[in-house]
């Protein structure tokens, strides 16, 4: 698997916990976990494209 795939797939479960937390508990930084969601779905899609590229 290459990075690109792998930092995305983190940083979209991460963006979920996170807001999944700010669900219960109001905490200031919940915006940031949508935006760690977009940033690791749009990460995710480009490691994804280029996993099938031949080297």
């Amino acid at each position: 698997m290459n990075r690109t795939l792998m930092a995305g797939l983190v940083l979209s479960v991460v963006g979920l916990a996170g807001y999944a937390v700010g669900l219960t508990v109001p905490y200031t930084g919940r915006a940031f976990s949508v935006t760690a969601v977009m940033a690791g779905t749009t990460l995710a899609a480009i490691g994804y494209s280029l996993a099938g590229e031949t080297q």
